[in-house]
């Protein structure tokens, strides 16, 4: 799924407050009392283990005779949700994109990706790093689904449909950030190891994006980020065509129709509990607007910019690669795939929910104002995923 989204000026959320770690301070420090430091040089200790933190968490909010809801749809879902996967022999695979090592003219087909790249903007190579390192994060989304109480997979190996179904998603998704790593990597455009940093302080911070262990709001989350993620691949494949990089306009616009399917496969599962338990549904709908939808690498560091998410949301605005006019179409998109507005049969609070949620996109529409408008004050970043360029926010 690879949630890549992105947009802190215009999407609301809150912004990750300085953690610090006193545990690894004190394994960086020694024991001995005699250890004395000026506050600037604990502060850069702090820094250097993760500047970020989850906002307060809340954990099994699901009442737990909703468990039983989830039970009873194995079948359903075996029959509605598998069918959105694709054959293992069926699927493409990185290698199908890139220069073949075994080839005699490997070399040739490097030097030919390598001139390709060369006419790719900074402000692209950005949004395409920023792309492929949310991808890359993909085993802290697997492990955030696999939190969901009712559908996680028990042992490892599960062989029910929720679990089946996990697995298979993240064996299809691991495919996106392989095949761009390697691409850039290739390409000779971005500095590797920076990236590489940025991906590993990613993961080891986790993502905390106010699912609460609860599949009604976490099949809500996932239907938003993979609409947000077919809409941002298919932006950076238009630029990348637009730029006269077809190979890179063709591999972007196949994990995009990867996203395409996959959302398809998790608002039919929203759809469904709409339609079994409406209000437990539209509750949760409305929590997770209120909390605003968090994206997967808001805790994104590379070791030296503690605003990069922000820096990184600011040029997939500037771009269009990633709006909040895109959050707004996304929501106003989910409001009718689920036939929002016409559910009948709610409590007095799910009917006020209803309404917050079909009311909201034109408030989000606001904030796009703004974003445009800070846009346009200018200011600059210097970005360590491309050694420390300076790109326009």
């Amino acid at each position: 799924m690879a949630f890549a989204v992105y947009i802190a000026e215009c999407t609301p959320f809150s912004t990750p407050s300085p953690l610090f770690h006193r545990a690894k301070l004190h394994s960086k420090l020694g024991r001995s009392h005699k250890v004395s430091m000026t506050p600037r040089e604990v502060e850069k200790i702090r820094i250097h283990f993760q500047p970020h933190e989850a906002r307060e968490q809340v954990a099994h909010s699901m009442p737990p005779e909703k468990v039983e809801i989830f039970k009873s749809l194995e079948d359903w879902a075996e029959e509605n949700i598998l069918i959105h996967l694709k054959p293992v022999e069926n699927s493409w695979q990185p290698q199908d994109f890139l220069p073949d090592p075994s080839s005699e003219g490997f070399i040739d087909q490097i030097i030919d990706l390598r001139e390709r790249s060369h006419e790719l903007p900074d402000d692209y190579l950005v949004c395409l790093v920023g792309n492929m390192i949310t991808e890359e994060a993909l085993p802290t989304y697997q492990t955030q689904v696999n939190s969901y109480d009712g559908v996680r997979d028990e042992t490892g190996a599960s062989l029910t449909s929720w679990a089946t179904w996990t697995r298979m998603w993240t064996a299809e998704e691991n495919r996106h950030g392989d095949l761009l790593h390697k691409y850039l990597y290739l390409s000779g455009r971005v500095d590797m190891r920076q990236i590489e940093k940025t991906i590993q302080y990613l993961m080891g911070v986790g993502m905390y994006p106010g699912t609460e262990n609860n599949p009604y709001l976490g099949f809500i989350y996932t239907s938003f980020q993979e609409r947000a993620t077919f809409i941002s691949h298919g932006n950076t494949a238009k630029f990348a065509k637009g730029h006269g990089d077809l190979k890179l306009a063709q591999i972007c616009g196949t994990i995009a129709a990867d996203e395409k399917r996959h959302e398809t496969a998790y608002t039919k599962i929203v759809e469904k509990l709409f339609e079994i338990d409406g209000d437990t549904a539209m509750l949760a709908f409305e929590d997770l607007m209120r909390k605003k939808v968090i994206m997967p690498a808001h805790l994104m560091y590379d070791g030296q910019d503690v605003n990069l998410f922000d820096h990184f949301s600011s040029v997939a605005q500037r771009l269009g690669v990633y709006t909040a006019g895109d959050y707004a179409d996304i929501l106003e998109f989910l409001v009718e795939r689920w036939n929002v507005k016409k559910i009948g049969g709610l409590s007095g609070k799910g009917r006020k929910a209803q309404d917050y949620v079909c009311k909201l996109a034109p408030r989000i529409r606001k904030l796009e104002g703004r974003a445009q408008e800070t846009a346009k004050q200018g200011g600059t970043c210097a970005f360590s995923w491309i050694f420390n360029k300076q790109v326009l926010l």
